[in-house]
């Protein structure tokens, strides 16, 4: 059988049918900064006030990418949380 480049065919499987990778099933386990910031609401700007002042998510580095996982994401909404009650309770 003749090459597709030499019988004008097009291949009917290419390479890129091989190498595939398997679709991830299940949530996913950490977001980026920007997929954090927008499900809480806040600019990217106060993510890195957050961090510099100490009082930020715990971020994970993977390779040059910075992530967040989702447990730290709820910890962080915790201490905020309790945060706030302490806040409320000496303003009143």
């Amino acid at each position: 059988m003749a090459r597709p480049e030499v019988t004008g065919k097009r291949p009917t499987v290419t390479a890129s049918a091989y190498n595939k990778v398997p679709a991830i099933r299940g949530p996913p386990l950490a977001m980026s900064i920007k997929e954090f910031c927008a499900q809480h609401r806040i600019s990217e700007d106060m993510f890195f006030k957050m961090r510099r002042a100490g009082w930020g998510p715990a971020v994970m580095r993977v390779g040059s990418r910075t992530l967040i996982s989702f447990e730290a994401a709820e910890r962080w909404r915790r201490e905020r949380e309790a945060a706030a009650k302490v806040a409320a309770a000496n303003a009143a």
